[in-house]
């Protein structure tokens, strides 16, 4: 087996570098969007996730054909650390305390949001797996990594990869499956109509010029 790459970015070669991101770039950033369902965050993820191969490259060992199982194990964990930072941050967020209600126009935007149900309902229901369920599912079927790669960016037995990827899929039709009924029931329910009461008062139809004075 050649592992002149391997030893090329063991040694700090910047052409090998250029040639880990040109292969596998796209890749590491089209995980960090499905699992993330952010693309603007994604590419954050994937300017991390070369940040620490640079950092990580002597830990690369000789195994495999490709040195791309050692860089979707590096981008699974930059996700996890981002995710666990996201759930501090919410906690933060909810001891403050809140602030005035402000007026809020994101619903005019749930039209143009369509294309992005199946992958937003597919987030929603990986959220709901165990978290070895979930990542093994994204590098398996996202990332188009094998039993044997997955395992190895995991650091855990290829029959655990096998049966965590069995009960993700089963849990995963299902959940999905309803979350996209329920997006599918929120954007048919309409707005109330002006003037209409809702909890006991009375919204009065105004012109914008009105509403804006």
């Amino acid at each position: 087996m050649d592992y002149s790459l391997h030893e090329r970015i063991r040694a700090g070669d910047p052409g090998a570098f250029r040639q880990l991101f040109q292969e596998h770039s796209h890749a590491v950033l089209a995980h960090a969007v499905r699992v993330s369902g952010d693309r603007a965050g994604a590419e954050d993820v994937m300017a991390v996730v070369f940040l620490e191969a640079w950092r990580l490259r002597d830990k690369l060992r000789d195994e495999g054909t490709t040195p791309r199982p050692w860089l979707m194990g590096i981008t699974v964990n930059v996700l996890r650390n981002r995710a666990r930072a996201a759930r501090r941050h919410a906690a933060a967020l909810a001891r403050m305390p809140l602030a005035e209600p402000a007026p809020d126009f994101a619903d005019e935007l749930v039209g143009r949001l369509a294309d992005r149900d199946q992958l937003l309902a597919a987030k929603a229901a990986l959220e709901k797996l165990r978290r070895g369920e979930r990542e093994v599912f994204s590098l398996c079927v996202w990332a188009g990594l094998s039993y044997p790669e997955a395992a190895e960016a995991l650091g855990i037995p290829v029959g655990t990869v096998r049966s965590r990827l069995s009960r993700a899929r089963t849990r995963l039709r299902a959940l999905a499956d309803k979350e996209l009924r329920q997006a599918s029931k929120t954007r048919r329910e309409p707005l109330p109509a002006a003037g209409q009461v809702q909890g006991g008062r009375m919204v009065p139809a105004r012109s914008n010029k009105e509403w804006n004075r």
